[in-house]
């Protein structure tokens, strides 16, 4: 089994990233860092709430007080559906037309926007460089890119960088220039934490509320209003999953995919229909 581990990434090195990005991306979500990618994605959206238009117009809706569990599985399923079955495929396609409908309700910038495109690429390979079992091959950092690129085409993003490098830049930028504290910033930010704490019994809450903390940077600290932990939780943090990458090496590959939406979620044990997916409610302002 040893021996087959690296068979998807001899797999994706024989692909083109610009003609095979919806193969690779597959391959990378569904069955190299399943786990990784969607860890790296939820930080990737407590990012966007550091910047107060964002979390304002997130605020205003109240899905994160009064349906967390629901807004966290929405978003999930719709993204994981043109994950899994590629942007261009009746299942990929219907779910970004529901995103985009569920967005044509809202004033949003497309400078937003494109920041929030930027984060789902760079998050989940800043995650890998620090905590993947394996490190991510050139080919599968370019296939992100591309395969969000064209997601953010099919969203109507205007103005998406045509290379790797520029919008990388523009990620980097935009933080520093959007990064600020705002009330609706750690209102949605406790929402989200809380959600996360609620899948574990609630005796192990005081230990992982600082543990969430310590996987957040310091400019996400400051921007959400919460405390910062010792230098000693985040070193006990990260040690804790390079182990866990380190333990993963010698695991066999995985049979079969796990996508989120492979198995059943806490808001439809029972099955879903996309067009279903989302809240109705109409926030403009």
């Amino acid at each position: 089994m040893r021996l087959h581990r690296y068979d998807n990434l001899h797999l994706i090195q024989e692909l083109n990233p610009l003609q095979d990005h919806c193969q690779i991306y597959h391959l990378m979500l569904g069955y190299e860092f399943p786990w990784d990618i969607t860890r790296a994605l939820e930080v990737a959206l407590m990012k966007t709430y550091c910047v107060p238009s964002i979390s304002k117009l997130l605020d205003k809706t109240r899905e994160f007080h009064k349906r967390p569990q629901k807004r966290y599985d929405d978003t999930a399923i719709i993204i994981v559906e043109f994950c899994k079955w590629g942007y261009g495929s009746e299942r990929g396609c219907q779910a970004i037309q529901r995103m985009n409908a569920i967005h044509s309700r809202f004033k949003i910038d497309n400078a937003d926007f494109l920041y929030v495109l930027s984060t789902f690429i760079y998050e989940p390979i800043r995650w890998n460089a620090r905590f993947g079992w394996r490190l991510m091959s050139e080919q599968e950092k370019l296939a992100s890119f591309y395969f969000w690129r064209e997601v953010g085409n099919r969203m109507h993003i205007e103005g998406i960088p045509t290379t790797y490098e520029d919008l990388e830049q523009y990620n980097i930028d935009y933080e520093r220039t959007h990064f600020r504290y705002a009330e609706t910033n750690r209102h949605v930010g406790e929402a989200t934490r809380d959600l996360f704490l609620s899948w574990y019994p609630k005796w192990m809450s005081p230990l992982l509320k600082p543990a969430v903390y310590a996987l957040l940077d310091d400019t996400m600290l400051d921007a959400f209003g919460f405390e910062h932990p010792g230098q000693w939780l985040r070193r006990s943090v990260e040690t804790s999953l390079q182990i866990r990458s380190k333990i993963q090496r010698f695991l066999p590959p995985l049979k079969h995919s796990k996508f989120f939406i492979d198995s059943p979620t806490r808001t439809y044990p029972h099955g879903y229909e996309i067009a279903n997916l989302g809240s109705e409610e109409k926030v403009m302002n």
